[in-house]
């Protein structure tokens, strides 16, 4: 408690010295979520990473046959594909989207994630706000 004190106390001083804070962070180490299905999930900016529960970027890659349960997030989520195919189920429909595609997913709709195809699929997935286990809701 001391620790985090003190820190508030020199970040005071600093900008009461005028002293102006960085307009930027470069994310030189992402989290690497822990997995057993052998995706990968690199968080970059978001709850794990940096507190930060406004929003949520990670690099990921689906290896082939991979996929997720349904579930019904409280977040919206964007993803861009960059090398690969990644299939969604949103409310009954099958999408397959390709490199170079984007799609927004808005919150609170059904929604399974999956890469049925024999190829790696690599993304970025942004969510707003941040994604949370809590707030993720898959079906078990």
């Amino acid at each position: 408690m001391r620790y985090k004190f003190r820190i508030m106390q020199k970040l005071r001083t600093s900008i009461s010295n005028g002293i102006k804070m960085k307009a930027y962070t470069i994310q030189k180490k992402p989290f690497v979520v822990p997995t057993d299905d052998g995706k990968l999930i690199e968080e970059h900016f978001g709850h794990a990473t940096d507190g930060n529960s406004e929003i949520s970027i990670a690099h990921m890659i689906a290896p082939p046959g991979w996929s997720e349960p349904f579930q019904t997030p409280e977040f919206d989520e964007y993803t861009y594909i960059i090398k690969g195919k990644k299939q969604f189920i949103i409310e009954g429909e099958t999408l397959v989207l390709e490199a170079g595609q984007s799609i927004k997913i808005s919150k609170n709709k059904r929604v399974q994630y999956s890469n049925p195809f024999t190829e790696p699929c690599e993304y970025i997935a942004v969510c707003k706000p941040a994604f949370s286990i809590d707030a993720v809701h898959r079906e078990v």
